[in-house]
């Protein structure tokens, strides 16, 4: 019996087709040694080394901190015996190479994977525009990672620890010998985490940035506060924190936030903060109402609730002022997300303050133009302090002014081309997350519609393309927490990442097996990756 599985997407069905009639075994059989992303060019060759994980070497250079950190790291991922060895019991039909120091392809014992950074090795953080280009060759006897800078050198060691599978022969690794030549398709490649929904702890986050360098990844979009919670902690405004947070623990002090940036920064990964306004603020007003706007009922008299920051309220400027500049002193990314998306408006409607301001300044009920109002004047405080501001898409579609350097994020799903294609002819950098939802759970395999997603698919020249930065995925927290978050990212927004990494993508059926590999890979590294397609086993 032929299953037909589909999945729904964009209005389209797609399909994979697999032979599952009383099979033993696993649906997807897992590839071994097949790298996630896919790297732009490999050239395999005939034969294979074996490595002995306790007896390997990485030599890299001189004085390089970040890479020093890094083969630490990668040295005991290597010498944990069998690390890579978590593949279904039926590993042995992958179309791979039969290991053994007796066959004719063996080419002998690799000692060492030699590292050269052409640069330099004092890059100190990850920006927008890094090369994170690299070159991987082993051959006879020979492993060598050139890299012109320390993030394509972490890339390349990340694709060759992923090229080592069990030999079958005591606690032997074994790799083809291969030619890699590897660079990113887009140089933004994020994951919005969400920590007001749900805190999360710094163990859970560093978790996750772990999991992000597995998949290279590289920016972590931190939605830090919303409406439900408030956890940052403001020195200049400490209330915020103590009257908006869950709990008095569950904050995230500079400290913490520092500890944050620098392990993101040792794994080649920019950490962009989101402060979300004029909506999404309830939070806010538990310490500060008198930055909100006053709600009033059907009788004009307040009902008691509050809304959205109040916009004619002279004194929302000198907080705003003060708050972003402590934010942007303590993220050190050129750019910061300053939100401006789902702005309800009916408080504003009903408050006779705003609609007497509206009206005197020729606004007449013209909300769109009120917000455009807010966002142009707070956009204004990261343009002083030399950042750029990412802002979702709603902000563009109510006609604010932009300049050239703000990057419009496009979310909504509904008619996603056409966004990208009025944003990016208006000159605008664009980032895109509306196909990749991780809060939004189909059946199994849902990952196949992320990989489906091409962010290139709309109208537009290659001037126009060309401004398309990358995308994100979206892990919105309304149904997840330290329990199951790193379940429901992974592997899914694996698939998200060799979209946005690599330029020759796969067919669905070998990404489903390479996806089954990759899974097992990042449990085996103790990422609690889910099963991505069926029936399968992970042996750790």
């Amino acid at each position: 019996m032929i299953v037909l599985v589909g999945i729904i997407f964009s209005g389209l069905l797609f399909s994979v087709h697999c032979d599952w009639h009383d099979n033993f075994g696993p649906w997807y059989v897992p590839t071994k040694g097949e790298p996630w992303p896919r790297p732009k060019e490999r050239i395999l060759h005939d034969g294979y080394l074996f490595l002995r994980s306790t007896n390997f070497n990485i030599d890299i250079p001189e004085d390089c901190e970040i890479l020093n950190e890094a083969r630490n790291r990668y040295n005991t991922i290597i010498r944990n015996e069998g690390i890579l060895g978590a593949y279904s019991t039926l590993q042995h039909k992958a179309d791979v190479h039969n290991s053994s120091q007796n066959s004719i392809l063996f080419r002998g014992m690799l000692q060492r994977l030699h590292i050269t950074v052409t640069e330099t090795c004092h890059q100190q953080i990850p920006h927008l525009y890094m090369n994170e280009s690299y070159k991987l060759l082993i051959m006879k006897n020979t492993a060598e990672l050139t890299a012109p800078t320390v993030w394509g050198a972490l890339h390349g060691l990340e694709t060759f620890s992923q090229l080592l599978t069990p030999s079958g022969q005591g606690s032997n690794l074994s790799v083809r010998l291969q030619e890699i030549k590897d660079k990113p398709l887009m140089s933004h490649r994020g994951l919005l985490l969400d920590t007001s929904r749900h805190w999360l702890s710094l163990a859970d986050i560093m978790k996750t940035l772990d999991g992000m360098s597995y998949n290279k990844l590289n920016v972590l979009h931190w939605h830090i506060v919303d409406d439900n919670s408030f956890p940052y902690q403001s020195l200049a405004f400490p209330e915020l924190s103590q009257k908006g947070a869950w709990f008095p623990s569950m904050i995230y002090t500079p400290n913490d936030i520092r500890s944050i940036i620098e392990y993101a920064r040792l794994r080649g990964i920019r950490v962009i903060p989101e402060f979300d306004s004029p909506g999404h603020v309830a939070s806010w007003g538990e310490s500060h109402p008198e930055l909100l706007t006053t709600c009033y009922d059907d009788f004009g008299k307040p009902n008691g609730k509050l809304g959205p920051i109040n916009p004619i309220n002279s004194a929302i400027w000198p907080f705003l002022t003060t708050l972003f500049n402590e934010i942007m002193d303590l993220f050190p990314d050129n750019y910061i997300h300053v939100g401006g998306d789902e702005v309800l408006f009916d408080c504003w409607k009903s408050n006779p303050d705003i609609l007497a301001y509206m009206q005197a300044n020729g606004m007449k009920k013209n909300f769109e133009q009120l917000e455009s109002y807010y966002i142009a004047e707070l956009l204004k405080i990261p343009s002083t302090y030399n950042r750029s501001s990412i802002v979702w898409q709603e902000v563009f579609d109510n006609g604010v002014v932009l300049s050239s350097d703000i990057a419009v994020h496009v979310w909504k799903i509904n008619d996603w081309q056409n966004e990208m294609t009025q944003a990016t002819n208006a000159g605008h950098p664009v980032l895109l997350s509306s196909c990749w939802y991780l809060d939004h759970v189909a059946g199994g395999g849902d990952w196949i519609k992320y990989y489906l997603c091409d962010p290139f698919a709309f109208d537009g020249s290659d001037k126009v393309k060309n401004l398309v930065l990358g995308g994100e995925a979206c892990m919105w927290s309304e149904f997840v927490d330290s329990t199951n978050i790193h379940q429901r990212i992974w592997p899914r927004a694996s698939a998200v990442a060799e979209r946005l990494w690599s330029s020759n993508v796969d067919t669905v059926d070998h990404a489903a097996q390479r996806l089954e590999e990759h899974a097992c890979r990042m449990r085996k590294r103790s990422i609690a990756a889910q099963p991505p397609n069926g029936p399968s086993v992970c042996l750790t």
